[in-house]
């Protein structure tokens, strides 16, 4: 199971992120272009000391990270607001890709189209949306018990 994130904007989400993928032994994939300079000074800074935890690639376009090894392994899994399935009703698979997009804009229609499942967290009408790593904490969660892949 893995995370992947297309083109952050926000260093401090990133870094939550890195969090997230150390403390549940994930995979975590940046799909760039950043919305920040992610030079390795500030990914280190950015993911704090869970970095060396965390077993990450950085992609510099949506098209790299297409063609990485690791994107034929299982199906790719886009959290989405526009999504069709519930997350409780999402069943997933020890090798989906959990795809996380921009804070400030989701993402494009080619990567919405190129989701094998498009997936929601179900949230009070009132509210727009939650904040990424909220969301990636949740989803990822949820795929690693139903996999029964929880550390």
């Amino acid at each position: 199971m893995q995370i992947a994130f297309y083109q952050p904007d926000i260093p401090q989400n990133l870094g939550s992120n890195f969090r997230i993928a150390a403390c549940f032994s994930s995979k975590l994939d940046i799909i760039g272009p950043c919305g920040f300079p992610l030079t390795a000074k500030a990914l280190r800074r950015s993911a704090m000391d869970y970095g060396p935890l965390v077993d990450h690639e950085l992609h510099d376009s949506w098209s790299s990270f297409k063609k990485s090894p690791d994107r034929k392994k299982g199906r790719l899994v886009l959290f989405t607001t526009k999504g069709a399935t519930p997350l409780l009703e999402t069943k997933f698979e020890s090798g989906d890709t959990l795809l996380f997009g921009r804070e400030s804009a989701g993402v494009p229609d080619d990567v919405h189209d190129s989701a094998d499942i498009r997936c929601v967290i179900p949230l009070n009408p009132d509210a727009r949306s939650l904040n990424v790593s909220v969301s990636a904490a949740i989803a990822l969660h949820e795929a690693l018990r139903q996999t029964n892949q929880l550390p």
